[in-house]
């Protein structure tokens, strides 16, 4: 093969790959952008599950101009059970200021049940929602669960958690407290 054809050939793959890379760009769009602290919390769409109540969706932008603490659980998940006495705790003592928890079950389909269930057994008081599809763990990029985005009146994550962790120590609290100072946008 001479040099010139060479030159073409390596020129040709370039271009191909150049391609490639533009038009996966686009396919993907806001998916390739890392969910962070410091990054716009995307919105997302899940039902209400709480008993007595009818169901209906819910999103990101119902919160708008709040603190939200938002979690992906599941009723399977073993540090989540540890995680969630922590979490009512947080929320009786800043929930009344301001703080709005928001648990989001990917459960499978159909465990609407399992997980009022799993609010009753906890004494859970804070908003539960149910995203059988699981959509939120891809908008989100979750890499387990739990997972929990701190994110302030102005939509912007503060904080990523990706573990159980506990919500009633002092340093989570003061991030919360922190961020209910803090005047709406």
């Amino acid at each position: 093969m001479t040099n010139r054809k060479q030159w073409l050939l390596v020129g040709g793959i370039v271009a191909g790959i150049a391609i490639a890379i533009t038009v996966a760009t686009y396919a993907l769009g806001d998916t390739l952008h890392a969910i962070e602290a410091g990054t716009k919390a995307p919105d997302f769409k899940a039902v209400t599950v709480a008993a007595g109540e009818p169901v209906h969706a819910k999103t990101l932008a119902d919160y708008k101009g709040q603190v939200v603490l938002l979690n992906v659980w599941a009723t399977w998940c073993g540090p989540c059970r540890s995680e969630m006495p922590s979490m009512q705790r947080l929320n009786e003592s800043l929930g009344p200021q301001g703080l709005k928890i928001v648990a989001v079950s990917i459960d499978n389909a159909g465990m609407e049940q399992p997980i009022r269930d799993f609010a009753k057994e906890f004494g859970l008081s804070f908003e539960l929602l149910y995203d059988q599809s699981g959509d939120i763990q891809t908008i989100y990029q979750t890499t387990g669960i739990p997972e929990t985005f701190v994110i302030g009146r102005d939509g912007v994550i503060r904080k990523r958690i990706l573990a159980a962790t506990d919500w009633s120590a002092e340093p989570q609290q003061a991030l919360i407290r922190q961020l209910l100072a803090e005047s709406a946008p």
